[in-house]
């Protein structure tokens, strides 16, 4: 990566170093000063040779738009389909949404008007993350994993109030398919109705299995009735004996708990992906939880999914054979084949 980061091998070379040991010593290297206003930047008479331009000022070359004409001059425009920045989205309506094609406010599945806050729901922020970690993959780190192992719920003081909650104390998140048990952690951070856990937290593993051992559980996964599964907490975070000495020095017991197998899968009926934000209903433990339970509905999961599965198709079309329009960025795209309808 660092080889092939634009200047770094060049300015690495003048402290006759190489770009690692450059990035050990230094670790950090400024690739350019400003990144913005590119779409003004000119095009070169390299760029535009076989190019031409068309009635819509768009400028075309071996069948793509690398740029636009505007004032006689030929600048590099935005990436999109037009070259410029677009208010109207002729893309949404090809794909079957002229009602998206302006933007425009969406009430969500987690709009205020859909809570009822009087049954306790609220919006769960589950994308929410620590500034330690990067996503779930930074808990192969142990410096990263001492700083931060835990992952409460974040509570409003005021919601946590009226539900007689302090921090430390255990709370229940129940979403449309099952359940999790967490600690509350009471704060101004985050706002009213809305409660956060961070999703890069909450690893686990059975007694039988090999894993992350500085920051998985162990845990007992079983199935009280067809189609619910629960997974409980055996034991947190252990000391263990390997090849790094610093795995005997762990001092760390909690592991977090993991909140991802309670969401259902929602499909965003426009673009595909996930919609992350869940409506949940939070409350306090009963005599029964313990903190890390996890409980699941298979049969409402399959039930949500296919209820959002049908909102997406209601509405889809394929342009030309087009699962998605070609001309968005996507990172590790696959072949331009790969994106039409067999």
């Amino acid at each position: 990566i660092f080889e092939h980061t634009p200047g770094l091998p060049e300015r690495a070379a003048k402290e006759g170093l190489t770009p690692l040991d450059y990035m050990r010593r230094h670790g950090a290297f400024e690739i350019e000063a400003r990144g913005y206003a590119k779409h003004q930047s000119r095009l070169s008479p390299q760029e535009l040779e076989g190019s031409e331009v068309d009635g819509d000022g768009r400028i075309i070359r071996d069948s793509k738009v690398i740029g636009v004409r505007v004032g006689g001059e030929s600048y590099r425009g935005f990436p999109t389909p037009s070259g410029k920045q677009e208010f109207y989205s002729g893309t949404m309506v090809e794909f079957g949404h002229p009602d998206q094609a302006i933007p425009g406010y969406i009430r969500s599945h987690i709009h205020p008007d859909a809570l009822d806050r009087s049954r306790g729901e609220c919006v769960l922020l589950p994308t929410f993350r620590l500034p330690t970690h990067i996503h779930s993959r930074s808990a192969n780190s142990k410096w990263l994993s001492e700083i931060a192992h835990r992952n409460p719920v974040w509570i409003n003081s005021s919601d946590a109030l009226h539900l007689s909650v302090r921090t430390g104390d255990l709370v229940r998140v129940e979403t449309e398919i099952g359940w999790f048990v967490d600690k509350a952690w009471v704060t101004e951070a985050v706002r009213p109705g809305v409660i956060a856990c961070s999703h890069h937290i909450g690893r686990w593993r059975r007694p039988q299995d090999q894993g992350n051992g500085w920051m998985a559980n162990t845990v007992r996964i079983s199935s009280p009735e067809k189609g619910v599964w629960k997974m409980e907490t055996l034991s947190g975070v252990q000391p263990y004996t390997s090849s790094d000495p610093d795995s005997k020095r762990i001092f760390w017991r909690d592991g977090g708990v993991h909140q991802n197998l309670t969401h259902g899968v929602h499909p965003d009926p426009i673009s595909g992906a996930h919609c992350w934000l869940q409506k949940v209903r939070l409350c306090k433990a009963g005599p029964e939880d313990r903190y890390g339970d996890v409980v699941v509905d298979t049969n409402k999961s399959f039930a949500v999914y296919k209820e959002w599965n049908r909102l997406a198709k209601e509405k889809e079309t394929h342009p030309d054979g087009l699962r998605r329009p070609l001309w968005l960025n996507r990172p590790l795209a696959p072949s331009a084949d790969q994106w039409r309808l067999k």
